[in-house]
């Protein structure tokens, strides 16, 4: 009798703090449509080409609050860091194509993470497509838009 009651105990905790958890989740992150709206607006907008690394990288912000933690946060810093210097490169017209492919390659990893929900992975997805094409079309990727 004390075991099972012990049991029940035990399991009543557990979805007590899993409840917690998913409203600590849902009240941290109220906005998540405003959030989202205000990107897809971004790049509908002009001159978000010149700011490309920087868009990606507030992405990745949103994602890291979101949804990672251990060992995923030294592959976002670094990630973050390699667009920080990809963004500079573009402000100072410079092209790295190595440190583009590695971010590329990053963030794909990145991307692979079950903890995503839909709509964050497919953001990921259109910054990986925005970073492609800046790899193809890196020459004149400006020129219209500034």
């Amino acid at each position: 009798m004390k075991k099972n009651t012990l049991l029940k105990s035990a399991m009543g905790a557990c979805i007590l703090l899993i409840s917690m958890a998913g409203l600590k989740a849902v009240q941290q992150y109220p906005d998540q449509d405003d959030w989202h709206h205000d990107r897809d607006s971004y790049y509908r907008g002009e001159g978000w080409r010149m700011h490309l690394f920087a868009r990606v990288r507030r992405d990745l912000d949103h994602v890291q609050s979101a949804a990672f933690s251990g060992g995923d946060e030294f592959r976002i810093a670094r990630t973050k860091e390699d667009l920080n210097e990809l963004q500079r490169n573009l402000e100072a017209g410079r092209y790295e194509e190595h440190r583009l492919d590695e971010t590329i390659a990053s963030l794909r990893t990145i991307m692979a993470d079950n903890r995503l929900t839909p709509r964050d992975r497919d953001m990921l997805s259109e910054d990986l497509n925005h970073l492609r094409e800046y790899r193809e079309h890196h020459e004149h990727w400006c020129d219209e838009h500034r």
